[in-house]
């Protein structure tokens, strides 16, 4: 389904900063990990992350509609931020047992319980009333308008361009209008 032209896709996404939440994570009743422990596991991911065997970096994105980010990998490390937007993209950049530590696209982030996270891949659009075309091509015609901050799902992608959808719009963007995918990421 594509929506006529002039659709905009508007989504508000929130990033609240709080110093105690409830924590929404899986009870975890492991001890939590040394400072050591955790540095020394992260310097020794090369690429790779050594309870998925995924490429680190890699994006996600939040499952629920609020997700807590701890200092540490355990549920008693304390929560520095609370991500308040289901479907909001996330860049895992290391792992420790259950836990992931993500960044949004401003680098805020923290230590995530992998059960808050889903491999379904999402972008937020970065430049206001970015035109979605029709195909991957400057020239193709304009089928909806989308809003800094919305939020849709990643379809393919090549070299230069994305395609997106949200509601009921969908269409093709350039990369550099959206936060999620890596520049040299293709997708079929």
């Amino acid at each position: 389904m594509r929506a006529g032209k002039g659709t905009m896709i508007a989504v508000a996404l929130v990033l609240t900063l709080t110093g105690a939440a409830l924590a929404q994570e899986e009870e975890d009743d492991s001890p939590p990990p040394s400072d050591l422990d955790v540095s020394l596991a992260i310097a020794a991911q090369n690429g790779r992350g050594p309870v998925t065997n995924l490429p680190l970096p890699r994006y996600v994105s939040l499952k629920g509609s609020e997700g807590n980010a701890r200092r540490g990998p355990s549920l008693s490390h304390r929560i520095d931020w609370v991500f308040k937007h289901a479907g909001m993209p996330l860049r895992i950049t290391a792992e420790f047992g259950h836990w992931r530590r993500v960044e949004d696209r401003d680098g805020a982030g923290g230590w995530v319980h992998y059960a808050m996270l889903s491999g379904v891949r999402t972008v937020i659009v970065e430049e206001d009333m970015t035109q979605l075309h029709a195909r991957g091509d400057e020239k193709s015609a304009v089928v909806a308008l989308a809003e800094t901050g919305a939020i849709a799902k990643l379809g393919d992608c090549t070299l230069d361009w994305c395609e997106i959808s949200a509601g009921d719009a969908d269409g093709w963007v350039p990369k550099t209008k959206i936060w999620g995918v890596d520049p040299k990421e293709i997708r079929d």
